[in-house]
């Protein structure tokens, strides 16, 4: 039997003027989601629980089937596994955004979406000004870097863990001093923010940027801080061996901690330019010696954020016909498969941010038995009584 889920980050939305009244979703063109939603079943699910951030790893924690009341740590320690750094019980890992400020307004949270090289120059001269034996930078991909900061005790990690960080992009076009950390111990991630603006402000790397008309890297953002996390292998929860493909360190990092295996896809960027086809394809391969793949695409997150309607659409339509296509086409004629898509979570155009809103579901495959629905949209799903309020239970669903 093969299980396959395949999670179209931040594709959900909400209804806009300039569609009239309709979402992203709604829009785009559904060949395959659509296909599987008439073969099977359409479905609701909350995938954020009450009381907690509409963030990406609570999100995805409930996908891959672990409760985030339970097992949720935080995000930076999901993605310093990911880039092999070894956590002790008294470090804390916060996840390290290069932004674009300009005076007290948070402009960009990607900084243009900073390429690699420079950005791993830019978290090098970080590192060199700012850290020490106490704290360390690590560089990762585009925007997306680590910061881990080594407390004195278990005790002083846990509370450091709990200073209020705001996600850089839930305060786009805000003024920056409302929102800087907050909570004991908030000093020390204030003052290494508010260094960074000097350090890199001036470095070579934003001078060329800003004569190109890009937005400068030019201030490090810290938040979605964690402690070392303690997760049961996805093996041992449901009983299959399996993969994990995304572009993005939080969900590999995810992947490893549970023991699924990481696939590393060429041109797998994370943003727009993602390779599509590519996630699809390598899925299949995965499968010929798994029993189960979790596939994870950015781009329509990204195009949420950037408050892009056309990018948002192209994104949906690229993840049906490359991702959700290349891998229907190879199973739509087989037995013994279950296929679930779905968000993670609503990143709407509206609010340019993530939303606890609930998200649409489809599963179809051995032993699930077609109910009429016909399209894949926040409002069909709206209409189905197959509701999930807890997430997590998404994944019992598709393996047993």
């Amino acid at each position: 039997m093969k299980y396959i889920m395949l999670v179209g980050d931040g594709m959900s939305g909400r209804p806009l003027d300039e569609l009239n009244g309709r979402t992203t979703l709604e829009v785009a063109e559904r060949r395959y989601m659509d296909e599987i939603t008439r073969r099977g079943k359409l479905g609701i699910a909350t995938t954020i629980p009450k009381g907690m951030t509409a963030a990406s790893d609570v999100a995805n924690l409930s996908l891959i089937g672990y409760d985030p009341k339970k097992y949720y740590s935080g995000r930076g320690p999901l993605e310093a596994v990911n880039i092999g750094v070894d956590l002790s019980d008294t470090d804390v890992a916060f996840r390290c955004n290069l932004v674009t400020h300009a005076t007290d307004e948070m402009v960009d949270y990607s900084a243009g979406h900073v390429s690699s090289k420079e950005a791993g120059v830019l978290i090098e001269e970080i590192n060199r000004s700012l850290g020490n034996e106490k704290i360390k930078f690590y560089p990762g991909v585009s925007y997306r870097h680590l910061m881990v900061l080594r407390a004195g005790s278990k005790e002083e990690a846990i509370k450091i863990s709990k200073i209020k960080c705001m996600p850089p992009h839930d305060i786009l076009n805000k003024n920056i001093s409302n929102n800087l950390p907050q909570g004991e111990g908030k000093e020390i991630l204030t003052e290494l923010m508010n260094k960074s603006k000097e350090i890199l402000g001036h470095h070579d790397i934003n001078k060329v940027r800003i004569d190109l008309g890009e937005n400068p890297a030019n201030m490090i953002w810290l938040w979605g801080q964690g402690i070392k996390p303690a997760m049961p292998s996805f093996k041992k929860l449901y009983g299959v061996t399996g993969s994990i493909i995304s572009a993005v360190d939080l969900i590999k990092g995810m992947g490893k901690i549970i023991g699924l295996e990481v696939i590393n896809v060429p041109g797998a960027t994370g943003y727009y330019d993602t390779n599509f086809k590519g996630k699809g394809e390598y899925a299949l391969k995965s499968l010929e010696k798994r029993d189960f793949v979790f596939v994870h695409v950015e781009a329509a997150d990204e195009a949420g954020h950037n408050a892009d309607i056309r990018a948002k659409i192209a994104a949906i339509e690229n993840f049906d016909k490359f991702v959700v296509g290349t891998i229907w086409e190879e199973y739509k004629t087989k037995k013994n498969f279950r296929i679930m898509v779905l968000p993670d979570h609503a990143t709407p155009i509206s609010v340019r941010t993530h939303t606890t809103d609930p998200v649409p579901f489809t599963i179809c495959g051995d032993g699930v038995e077609a109910d009429g629905a016909s399209v894949f949209t926040e409002t069909a799903a709206r209409g189905s009584s197959f509701v999930f309020k807890e997430g997590h239970f998404l994944m019992k669903q598709l393996i047993a």
